[in-house]
């Protein structure tokens, strides 16, 4: 097991043609859209604030584990949204911290509104290779063993939505990082790469508000636009493009169930990647205006051989519980 754990986390950190996507995933993405695009703060029209915790392939020793906080509200006349996120990913030797502040404009396009945002933060990236069993010490990729990086970053984001509908495009950081120490004489190392999110989403009543059902698509790619770089160590990504289908339902505006498949788009192309997990969820509004949830995932791929899941558990506040006006449903 622990040579299993070794050789994944050494794929993860140094290997350019089989380097994966490096921004944690979450199943119940839907609550946390914030993370993904910053465009997002403020389309409530209220202050919504989440935590999310989520374990990766809890059966396997040093395996990803990832929590989040957010917190976005209108202020004004609306029209400008203003958001907070952090963030904190595990993945065996490797740590990250992460915080960012988004701005967003929300334009009026009659029943309709688009919002423009952007955001700024920095992460903290560290490594610690000596908790891995090292054979061979005088490699040049294992020179640096414990390695401690801020790294500031700028994104952007788009976010159309209606009150029954939803698309955003983003990349929460566009600035890319050489992870190498400098002269480090060796063609594997860690980097930092530019995500791209795409996503969209319906809210289909039917039984009135009482029972919607409600489809979604988030789509991540690393590799977009990769091959335009001018620096050639950023021109070959081996990350597949991963796409979250998601089917829920809406009960009474109080239980929300939903079940979804996450997998990588090359799985129905070629033989270069595989499909990664069919899940189930559950999500609860209470009436005083909080929101629990939870979520497992079943994986698909060859790791479920040694791994039992994963799984998330959710916390929210919504602010738009006490009014004495009926307060229209926010499906998103």
């Amino acid at each position: 097991m622990r040579k299993i754990l070794t050789l994944a986390v050494f794929l993860f950190l140094f290997s350019i043609p089989s380097f994966g996507q490096q921004d944690a995933m979450y199943t119940k993405y839907m609550f946390n859209s914030l993370v993904y695009n910053p465009a997002y703060a403020g389309s409530k029209g209220y202050m919504s604030v989440i935590l999310l915790h989520r374990t990766q392939w809890w059966s396997i020793p040093g395996a990803p584990y990832s929590q989040t906080f957010s917190i976005h509200s209108p202020v004004g006349n609306r029209r400008v949204g203003v958001g907070f996120s952090a963030s904190h990913d595990v993945i065996g030797p490797t740590r990250a911290i992460e915080a960012n502040l988004s701005y967003a404009y929300h334009l009026p396009m009659g029943k309709a509104n688009l919002s423009i945002a952007l955001q700024g933060g920095a992460t903290n990236w560290r490594s610690d290779l000596t908790k891995l069993d090292i054979d061979n010490t005088q490699d040049d990729a294992f020179s640096e063993l414990e390695t401690n990086y801020w790294l500031p970053n700028f994104g952007m984001g788009l976010y159309f939505y209606t009150e029954k509908f939803y698309l955003g495009l983003s990349s929460p950081k566009l600035i890319q990082y050489d992870l190498r120490k400098e002269n480090l004489n060796t063609a594997i190392w860690a980097k930092q790469y530019r995500h791209f999110y795409l996503s969209t989403g319906l809210a289909l009543p039917l039984s009135g508000d009482d029972l919607v059902f409600k489809p979604s698509i988030l789509v991540k790619s690393v590799a977009l636009a990769s091959s335009f770089n001018k620096d050639v160590a950023f021109q070959s990504i081996g990350a597949p493009t991963e796409i979250d289908i998601d089917l829920s339902v809406l009960f009474q505006q109080t239980l929300w169930i939903g079940v979804s498949f996450r997998t990588a788009i090359e799985a129905f192309i070629d033989d270069t990647s595989s499909y990664d997990s069919a899940d189930i969820w559950v999500a609860f509004y209470l009436a005083n205006g909080i929101r629990i949830g939870a979520a497992y995932d079943y994986p698909l791929s060859e790791i479920r051989q040694v791994a039992m899941g994963s799984f998330e558990v959710m916390l929210g506040y919504e602010f738009n519980f006490i009014t004495k006006e009926v307060v229209t449903p926010r499906f998103f």
